[in-house]
């Protein structure tokens, strides 16, 4: 099966080597220019439709750290969706305000000599850190794009590893010089560290400046984020082209550039494959690449924590990543309409927002009850323990039901509403942001708003688990009856 529609792309294969723009535009599509060619003045650092990405692994200030595959995907459909004022905005100061997002809460540990990481010859620091963010090693997927400034490394015989919880990614590639870590700070979004692979008794979590020039971009909404992305790369990992992917995107176009393991039934996808032409580049979906029980047949697993790029680790990192983008830019949205006098409806109510806020609102809400998920063509199973690892974090209500149940039969999760509501970034939201999502999650989970789809019982069970899990929720949500 040839997979068409935006993956198809007529652009010769890059050199090996060099810095990449991307562009996506109706169609994705990428053009290539060497490190010297962008120092010319003909190539601006950074054009208002483009973001270079320079690769080199010279300098770990020359890292840009990227928690998932694709983190540039610029088009204009989506830029009236996106923070439009500057991350220097006297309400935001991105670059600028203290930070509390867990590794910086952990360098700061180390600073003061309160805790250590140990290191190994194998994989540095990489266990360690796992342990100190709390982060568990069912949560690893394998991504061999060339899709990281530390691209180098990457190939489909070592891809990049990535481990992740709600809210801190480690990435990891053999024999890099750094461990790339993006955390989510509840107030200012996503921050970006590398940590050098080297034995010092305190490793310092440097930012490499660099970062939000591909962080900050459409995909991200405009503010500092992550994005996972499906890419059409050759046997090198060198890639092509590529698209966004999130729950909402049909399972036959995901996993481009990664491998997966488990079972996805008689559901298709592009994972596990490359291009093998150069010119009009495709993947085609092969049944020797599905419903692997692990990558001990592709790669050297035995350099890895497990031998397992889980199915279900990834769907779940799918979702969160744009639910995290979807949350730093309402905080965002809201804070900047305060310091400039726009109404924000302190009362939460919706009629009293600025419109664009009001926006802001429905397209939080929307995803995070999975209005226009795409359902499921089979059953998923994955194949490293995740779901169990998962659902047991948790918070359960008297029935032992929690929001991180996991469906994967026809739908990502049993019942449909984001566990990201309970992320220090959500309780972070200013008051009146909240007092508008409560407001709209209501409409939804009340059945006043049937355009959502969602049946009784699902908003029964979930207005049931919130009121007995989310601290602050408001009184009046009710079981539905409707």
């Amino acid at each position: 099966m040839r997979v068409s529609g935006p993956y198809q792309t007529d652009v010769p294969r890059p050199p090996a080597r060099g810095a990449r723009l991307a562009r996506r535009d109706e169609g994705a599509y990428r053009q290539y220019a060497t490190e010297e060619q962008r120092r010319q003045p003909g190539c601006p650092a950074r054009p208002a439709r483009y973001i270079c990405l320079v690769r080199s692994t010279r300098a770990i200030s020359a890292l840009t750290v990227l928690t998932t595959t694709l983190l540039v995907l610029v088009g204009t459909a989506q830029q009236n969706n996106r923070f439009a004022v500057s991350p220097r905005h006297p309400a935001i100061e991105y670059g600028t305000r203290p930070r509390t997002d867990r590794a910086a809460r952990l360098h700061a540990q180390l600073r003061a000599g309160e805790v250590t990481l140990a290191f190994d010859r194998e994989r540095g620091y990489l266990r360690a850190l796992l342990d100190a963010l709390n982060i568990p090693i069912e949560s690893q997927t394998l991504v061999f794009s060339h899709t990281s400034l530390q691209a180098d490394f990457i190939t489909p015989e070592t891809p990049r590893a990535i481990y992740f919880t709600d809210d801190v990614a480690v990435a990891w590639i053999p024999g890099a010089p750094a461990i790339e870590i993006a955390a989510l700070d509840p107030r200012q979004g996503v921050m970006f560290y590398a940590v050098r692979q080297q034995v010092i008794p305190a490793p310092p979590f440097e930012r490499p400046r660099t970062c939000v020039e591909c962080h900050i971009s459409d995909t991200t909404l405009g503010v500092p984020g992550l994005a996972v992305g499906s890419t059409v790369i050759d046997t090198k990992g060198v890639p092509f082209s590529a698209i966004p992917v999130d729950h909402r995107t049909a399972l036959k176009e995901r996993w481009g550039g990664w491998y997966v393991t488990g079972d996805t039934g008689e559901g298709p996808h592009v994972g596990n494959t490359v291009a093998t032409t150069a010119i009009n580049p495709t993947l085609e979906i092969d049944p020797a690449n599905l419903n692997l029980p692990s990558v001990e047949d592709r790669i050297d697993s035995a350099r890895y924590l497990t031998p397992y790029s889980d199915a279900a680790a990834l769907m779940v990192l799918e979702h969160q990543t744009h639910m995290t983008n979807l949350l730093t830019r309402t905080g965002w949205e809201f804070r900047a309409a305060a310091h400039e006098g726009r109404a924000t409806g302190n009362d939460g109510a919706a009629s009293a927002l600025d419109p664009a806020l009001a926006e802001t609102v429905d397209a939080l809400v929307d995803y995070m009850v999975f209005v226009d998920e795409a359902p499921l063509d089979d059953a998923v199973q994955g194949s490293a323990g995740f779901e169990a690892v998962f659902e047991k974090r948790g918070p359960f209500d008297s029935q032992g039901r929690t929001l991180r149940s996991l469906d994967l039969t026809t739908r990502l999760f049993r019942y449909p509403c984001s566990y990201m509501i309970y992320t220090a970034a959500f309780d972070a939201l200013p008051a009146a942001a909240q007092h508008a999502v409560y407001e709209r999650l209501w409409q939804v989970l009340s059945g006043a708003e049937p355009a959502a789809r969602l049946l009784l019982d699902d908003r029964q069970a979930i207005v049931e688990i919130l009121r007995e899990t989310k601290p602050g929720l408001p009184s009046y949500f009710e079981p539905p009856v409707r």
